[in-house]
């Protein structure tokens, strides 16, 4: 198992949050730009903005998993088993899928993700529309240490069996039932 070892790879970065003044677009029901705000603004006021979420494998299949730094300004120390992240303003999702995925995986050269669907996340004051993508990265990794306090790249079942033992980002965890969920009816 690759468990993360108790005690070790603390999160040592200062308790600033990343990305608080970025400007996001803001978007409707129907996902159609209404505005912009900064990123800290959306999330204060529960504006409904745009996100990437992309399940990057390795050359044999493994799924890599992450655990957030206590930095990240929404769901901070949390276990995801995406990287991606907002959407800037006047960014499409594909060309942030393929920047968040570089950026966290800390990698350049990445194929651009393949898209396989969009869904409205809506928990409480978080609300925002989720672009899901693929990709596989044969690459070597060197995460941020900025965004990534721990990493591993997990086959699918030793992933399934830590659903119910590790603390999950929730948008994270809704965007992969509906992956399997995706998956199954194909």
């Amino acid at each position: 198992m690759h468990a993360e070892p108790p005690g070790e790879q603390p999160d040592t970065q200062p308790d600033t949050p990343l990305s608080a003044d970025e400007i996001l677009d803001i978007v409707d029901e129907h996902d159609r730009v209404v505005g912009q705000a900064p990123r800290a603004e959306a999330y204060a006021r529960g504006l409904r903005h745009r996100t990437s979420f992309v399940l990057a494998r390795d050359g044999q299949g493994r799924i890599f998993v992450h655990r957030r730094t206590a930095r990240k300004l929404v769901f901070p120390s949390l276990y995801d088993m995406f990287v991606g992240g907002v959407v800037g303003a006047g960014e499409s999702y594909d060309q942030a899928a393929l920047r968040e995925a570089e950026e966290e995986l800390g990698v350049s050269g990445l194929p651009q993700p393949e898209p396989l669907f969009t869904f409205l996340y809506e928990n409480g004051s978080h609300r925002w529309w989720s672009a899901v993508y693929q990709v596989r990265c044969e690459l070597p990794v060197a995460p941020q240490q900025e965004e990534v306090a721990w990493h591993a790249f997990l086959p699918e079942e030793e992933l399934a069996a830590r659903l119910t033992q590790w603390e999950w980002v929730p948008d994270g965890l809704d965007a992969y039932r509906r992956l399997l969920a995706w998956r199954e009816g194909r």
